[in-house]
């Protein structure tokens, strides 16, 4: 391929880099790279990939854009509220470069329809937030020998790193051969996250993908890097390939993509989920706060700091990490109802309450987001 006057001048700090020159930068632009992803961690992969002029990019993300998603996916902008991520994602990789194509999956990535789109790409980059699409993905990209540059993020701390087996390098089930229990480890959702350390972690994605595209400099391939934010802190840890790995080690038994969901512990929704006898809706609550004679008692086990931006009146607060400590200011023979954002963190503390001998605790589900949605639209929603 021939570069034109316009983008000699595009590139023209790229072209005069010894390790990039023009050669480099057709490599750059001959490249195609899918990004599983269009939030936190896709926002500034694809962007930064778009200004340097990678000449394929697959967008991949089911999403559409909600308020909470503007503090840190930046490439979304307010008057994208609503509409799909994926074609938002697209406006603007456009307005930044128009020469670079972007192939839009507006769709959510399955073992059904993995194989067919990552073999349409020479990179994989993984701005996921959930466990068994990181599976998924790993797995894809093992089974296509496809370089699949890893990120995430959580809170204030942040790591990658780069897996691929057919280059020598582990893949991701050689670090985290198991998924964690379900509900273990919170979604930027449940735990927050700074707005900012996606872009720092998704830079760093950016930066390896486009080093793999030259075939230049030292990757993370072996290596996991981690970041604090808060000590404005990188570590680094050497990773080493697993022999003993189902999927890249000396006997793979994993040939096939498999069922993520089911591997993950994560069951299938209940045709009726309001039939699950560990729940009871925002409805009963506000039955049970407006009739004390039922005698119901709510305790709301979020954190402090969320209870300060939105809370319900009369009910008191014991933080999901105070309950092993406060407990016994419970009566184990009331009905109690536990509510939190959305109801993952009510139905650990339920179950940590049957373990002390509570018999009559419920879950509320949806939490304080269903309460705002269906009983007080003027409690804020986070």
């Amino acid at each position: 391929m021939q570069l034109n006057n316009d983008e000699i001048r595009r590139y023209s700090r790229h072209l005069i880099l010894p390790e990039v020159g023009l050669a480099g930068q057709k490599k750059i632009c001959s490249t195609s790279v899918l990004c599983i992803g269009a939030g936190g961690l896709g926002s500034p992969i694809a962007m930064y990939l778009a200004a340097a002029g990678v000449g394929k990019i697959g967008v991949l993300d089911f999403d559409t854009v909600d308020f909470s998603n503007l503090q840190r996916q930046i490439i979304h902008g307010t008057e994208n509220v609503g509409q799909s991520k994926a074609e938002s994602a697209k406006v603007t990789i456009n307005r930044i470069n128009p020469g670079v194509e972007v192939v839009l999956h507006n769709t959510r990535i399955t073992s059904e329809n993995a194989l067919e789109i990552i073999a349409q790409y020479d990179i994989v980059v993984d701005g996921t937030d959930n466990f068994p699409t990181r599976y998924l993905t790993n797995d894809a990209c093992v089974l296509l020998k496809k370089p699949n540059v890893y990120g995430s993020i959580f809170r204030f701390e942040g790591q990658a790193s780069v897996f691929a087996p057919h280059l020598g390098g582990p893949c991701y089930r050689c670090l985290y051969p198991e998924p964690p229990p379900p509900g273990m480890v919170p979604s930027c959702a449940e735990g927050g996250v700074l707005g900012v350390l996606p872009g720092i972690v998704g830079c760093i994605q950016a930066t390896e993908i486009l080093k793999i595209a030259l075939g230049k400099g030292s990757s993370l391939i072996g290596r996991l890097l981690l970041f604090n934010a808060l000590d404005m802190k990188f570590r680094e840890l050497k990773l080493r390939r697993d022999p003993q790995c189902p999927l890249c080690g000396e006997n793979p038994i994993i040939t096939k993509l498999i069922d993520y969901e089911m591997f993950c512990g994560i069951l299938p929704e209940p045709a009726n989920p309001a039939q699950n006898p560990d729940e009871v809706t925002v409805q009963e609550m506000k039955r049970a706060l407006d009739d004390p004679k039922l005698g119901i008692k709510v305790i709301d086990v979020r954190d402090p700091d969320e209870y300060q931006i939105a809370h319900i009146n009369g009910v008191p607060q014991i933080p999901l990490g105070s309950l092993p400590q406060r407990f016994t200011e419970l009566d184990p023979n009331q009905t109690i109802y536990l509510h939190c954002k959305s109801g993952i963190r009510s139905m650990k503390a339920l179950k940590f309450l049957r373990e002390q001998g509570f018999k009559y605790v419920k879950s509320v589900k949806g939490g304080i987001s269903a309460w705002a949605d269906e009983i007080d639209h003027s409690v804020a929603k986070y």
